[in-house]
């Protein structure tokens, strides 16, 4: 089944949605949802809605509420609009059952519009998590791990399970608190969520905290890639098993990477995929992926790419000797793949085209940095404010560049854009370009897929980095500025920064 599409048109501000919502403008896009602010502020309607009481009699000019006296003010919301229509059901029942919970952003209205489902939440200025940049400190992601975990443990008990989990079902309040938002919801039970079926959630959970970890807590991320893999088959297993961290510190922060992924502003799903992480003492990856196939093979062929490539660097540098240079280049070479014919051999297993583009950077000890890549997902280099490409692409026009057929400002626009020479998945034993860089203190690399270099020209990207010290920010205004150049396809970057002496 192809994946479903956004709905051919958008709210435009002023549309009036239901009976008391008026469209302020849409604020963001994500995977299955669009999210909208809308208020109150009805010219049209004689009589307004009370949102303490529910009396729908007050006159327009009215102060006060004629029932219950409440402050008649203009409040706005956030309204999530769904067009997955195989979801609508489930998340009508959870709607239904009024859960209410500190932890959650509370819906306070569900209706149909335009063969959508909108869902709509009191906004208070709060922030999505969706829109913060990878890593969290240890504690942030601890204190999110826990009370994740105990929401839930609410919503099993109470008879509510959910489909998926992502950074888009969370609100961030500016004290730092979060609440759980629009869940997607796979089923709700007239009880308590069958124990068999609790693990689904858990290991989604997992995921989201996984990605969240900082490169340095690796145990940490083990931990929550355990959860991940299906360790802890409720949310009280996986609880109990967190005490432990919630005790501790963590290791002194490094700050060295942040990364961001978003759906752009075209496509419905993220096929995009990325992760980092200590594969040995004094060894980090990291790694974009940028997935490709019918009927969502691509975002599994990025994911098993992703994942993979980690696991095989761990399991080599762990069979042991000394973390040198060549040892750190045959690793990478050797990892990588066998992240290729991973996806090969599943690929030929379910009988499908799949691939996806990656890019990796292995670092040791802040002062070398071997890249590979196969395909057109981008490493770039940001030595003294100038931004040099580390990475070729594998691709047509790339190709013709080199032999001079088309100038590199064509590239960009060339209808052969997007036609591959050479993907992870596509052929065994695929050919890897490896390149090494010797750091310097305060160098920057840059990590994405083509929804940002596809979308940004390379001297608006240097000048965003150059201008945000911030690299969680500068993240944030690179996807910003791919979706200002149109935003087609899906966007992710990691930005790594090499410490000072």
């Amino acid at each position: 089944m192809a994946s479903p599409k956004r709905p051919d048109r958008f709210f435009p501000p002023g549309t009036h949605l239901s009976e008391h919502y008026s469209v302020e403008g849409l604020v963001r896009l994500s995977e299955g949802r669009l999210f909208y602010l809308a208020n109150d502020d009805r010219p049209d309607r004689p009589r307004r809605f009370c949102w303490a009481c529910g009396n729908d009699d007050t006159p327009r000019g009215a102060p006060q509420c004629v029932s219950c006296g409440a402050e008649m003010v203009t409040r706005r919301f956030l309204v999530s609009v769904r067009w997955e229509r195989d979801g609508f059901q489930a998340y009508a029942d959870y709607f239904e059952k009024r859960i209410d919970h500190p932890g959650f952003a509370v819906p306070v209205d569900m209706f149909y519009q335009d063969s959508v489902l909108c869902s709509v939440t009191l906004w208070n200025g709060e922030g999505l998590l969706l829109d913060e940049a990878a890593p969290l400190s240890w504690g942030q992601v601890t204190h999110l791990a826990q009370r994740i975990t105990g929401l839930l443990a609410f919503l099993h008990h109470h008879g509510v399970s959910i489909a998926q989990l992502s950074s888009a079902n969370f609100l961030v309040w500016p004290d730092g608190n979060i609440q759980l938002f629009d869940p997607n919801i796979r089923e709700v039970y007239d009880g308590p969520v069958p124990e068999e079926e609790r693990i689904a959630d858990v290991m989604a959970m997992g995921e989201l905290l996984r990605r969240y970890s900082p490169t340095e807590c690796w145990r940490l991320a083990d931990f929550f890639a355990l959860a991940e893999g299906g360790s802890y088959p409720t949310a009280y297993a996986f609880g109990r098993a967190l005490e432990p961290f919630l005790r501790e510190g963590g290791p002194p922060e490094r700050n060295i990477a942040t990364a961001m992924t978003d759906v752009g502003l075209e496509r419905a799903h993220n096929e995009d995929n990325w992760g980092w992480g200590t594969v040995a003492e004094g060894v980090e990856l990291f790694v974009v992926a940028d997935g490709m196939g019918g009927h969502d093979r691509g975002e599994v062929a990025s994911q098993m790419a992703v994942a993979t490539i980690h696991r095989e660097a761990r399991q080599r540098f762990a069979a042991g000797g000394a973390n040198n240079p060549e040892r750190m280049e045959n690793v990478l070479e050797e990892s990588f793949q066998r992240a290729n014919n991973a996806v090969k051999d599943y690929s030929d297993e379910v009988r499908s085209d799949m691939g996806t583009t990656m890019v990796a950077t292995m670092l040791l000890q802040d002062r070398l940095a071997y890249v590979a890549n196969v395909g057109d997902s981008r490493a770039y280099l940001l030595r003294g404010g100038v931004l040099h490409q580390i990475t070729r692409d594998h691709s047509i026009v790339a190709r013709m560049v080199e032999q001079g057929k088309i100038k590199p400002e064509e590239a960009r626009f060339h209808p052969l854009s997007n036609y591959l020479s050479r993907t992870v998945g596509l052929d065994r034993n695929v050919d890897i370009d490896i390149f090494s860089v010797e750091l310097e203190p305060g160098d920057k690399i840059l990590m994405c897929s083509d929804g940002l270099w596809g979308e940004v020209e390379d001297a608006e990207t240097e000048s965003i980095l150059n201008h945000y010290a911030d690299t969680r920010v500068a993240c944030r205004e690179l996807i910003r500025a791919a979706h200002h150049g149109g935003g087609k396809d899906n966007i992710t970057v990691i930005v790594i920064t090499v410490p000072g002496a």
